[in-house]
């Protein structure tokens, strides 16, 4: 399915049925690309909290929910972004497109999860909540029928015996997709880069335009090896699936799940309440529920199959080079690669 036909089919609204308030109560269009099951949760302890603020939840993936939001630059239809990749928020951010504000709270969080705006003494654009990193899941039963072994680099996804095992996602689409492509070509340089992706697209079975599908095509055994996100792999894992979750040993790609106010919302005080309330302890432990990285410190705990060092598997991210070289990059990478994205 092209881009253009993904962007303009219609979007999911979460919670309909929850959404039914008194008539003074405010409503908010809120985009946002939180995968779905994590996002009911967020929207009932919302809820429950802030009862005369009622939510138009609208979801999709990363790049749809992006090329969206540009599309609409002329005649905005979101009051926030909630749950977008920082990556997105600051390609918005250079087209003028966010409101800046200091939620109550911010000083709280780890500076790396602020808009650098704010250590200059300005209002943040955007404010992140969470990180989500790369990882490669990998069902034991099937790799050990198929004679596939389980990998232990990125590597190693481009030998031969994984030649139509792999599934990956379309950085066009997929958030997830995109931070794979920019960590690898900020671990090796653009160059090396695109010819480890050249490799690895010999041994590509199909793109997907879900971060988590592959994951979820791993787990049920459709695939022997999805590169998707830690997260997803961890859960499914201890939901019983036959998968490892593999950290590759050159290091990990990672983006922030972030939030920001809309430039030019006419609900500025509920949008501000919904900002303060993403920086919030009480938010944050909701975050680390699945997410085993948080803005807030001393709030993450331990998550059930992530390694403890996590962070210090996680590449030293360029998000600024990242956003600014996303245009170009997404284009070269659907000239080489789109033959094989799922229709």
């Amino acid at each position: 399915m092209s881009m253009l036909r993904r962007l303009f089919q219609p979007m999911l609204l979460v919670g309909a049925a929850a959404l039914s308030m008194a008539a003074n109560a405010t409503e908010l269009t809120v985009y946002t690309a939180v995968e779905s099951d994590d996002l009911q949760k967020y929207a009932e302890r919302f809820k429950a909290t802030y009862p005369d603020i009622t939510i138009n939840w609208v979801r999709d993936s990363t790049g749809v929910i992006t090329a969206r939001l540009l599309a609409e630059k002329g005649n905005p239809q979101a009051d926030v972004i909630w749950g977008l990749a920082a990556t997105s928020l600051l390609v918005l951010e250079e087209e003028g497109m966010l409101a800046r504000y200091a939620p109550e709270g911010v000083e709280n969080l780890d500076p790396k999860f602020v808009d650098a705006a704010y250590r200059n003494g300005e209002d943040p654009a955007w404010v992140g909540m969470d990180a989500w990193v790369a990882a490669i899941c990998y069902n034991t039963i099937e790799g050990e029928r198929q004679g596939v072994p389980m990998p232990t680099s990125w590597e190693d996804l481009t030998q031969p015996a994984f030649e139509g095992h792999v599934i990956m996602p379309n950085p066009n689409s997929s958030g997830t997709g995109y931070l794979d492509v920019a960590s690898w070509m900020q671990l090796w340089g653009e160059e090396q880069g695109w010819d480890y992706m050249d490799r690895l697209h010999n041994n590509i079975a199909r793109y997907t335009h879900s971060g988590s599908a592959p994951c979820s095509l791993a787990a049920t055994g459709e695939a022997v090896v999805g590169v998707s996100f830690a997260f997803r792999g961890a859960r499914l894992k201890s939901q019983g699936a036959p998968i490892e979750v593999v950290f590759p040993e050159e290091g990990l790609g990672w983006d922030m799940e972030a939030a920001a106010i809309v430039a030019g919302t006419d609900k500025m005080e509920a949008a501000q309440t919904l900002m303060d309330w993403a920086v919030s302890r009480d938010a944050n432990e909701l975050y680390n529920e699945g997410y085993a990285v948080v803005a807030y410190p001393g709030v993450a705990q331990p998550i059930e199959n992530y390694p403890t060092d996590i962070t210090e598997r996680m590449i030293d991210a360029d998000f600024q080079w990242a956003a600014i070289n996303r245009e170009r990059v997404l284009a070269e990478w659907q000239r080489r690669y789109d033959s094989k994205t799922e229709q």
